[in-house]
């Protein structure tokens, strides 16, 4: 998928820089309002927007928002952003493991273009299998979701740090 000029394209130079990252933790930030209340921002992912009366609901709320926002970059077929780096002090929400490797088999679907049914001919099941793979709400094996990035030619790493 590289252009002429032989640079890679912006998917590509996006999954290098996932490879970087070791958890898949995105910084937010909180903002008062006239009211008491905390508006929810992630600056990584603009659409993951929430509400909270304090830090401990913030990272709840957040996360909620969060996981629905990554479901519209799956549902347009858009890489999830990267998280940035986060600063000292600086609130954030770690995605779950399951979560973070869905999150990281759809970005690398769209960093190669294949679609869903691609990958279900790859893995020779129906299609609704795959719909799984990459639904938030769904509760995947993780040995499907490892088979799938073998058949991007991939392998998916578990660490404990």
């Amino acid at each position: 998928m590289s252009s002429k000029d032989g640079s890679r394209s912006k998917a590509q130079k996006i999954a290098a820089r996932w490879q970087e990252h070791h958890m898949l933790t995105y910084p937010m930030t909180l903002t008062p309002d006239t009211n008491g209340i905390f508006l929810v921002r992630f600056p990584d992912v603009p659409e993951a927007l929430s509400v909270a009366k304090d830090a401990d609901e913030a990272l709840v709320n957040g996360l909620d928002a969060l996981e629905a926002a990554i479901g519209i970059y799956f549902d347009e077929k858009r890489l999830v952003p990267t998280p940035s780096r986060i600063k000292r002090g600086q609130l954030a929400v770690t995605l779950p493991a399951l979560v973070a490797a869905k999150v990281l088999l759809a970005n690398e679907m769209v960093s190669q273009g294949v679609r869903k049914a691609e990958l279900a001919r790859r893995l020779n099941v129906h299609m609704p299998q795959v719909d799984r793979l990459v639904d938030l709400r769904h509760s995947s094996k993780l040995e499907s979701i490892e088979l799938a990035f073998h058949k991007l030619g991939k392998n998916l790493e578990i660490r404990v740090v």
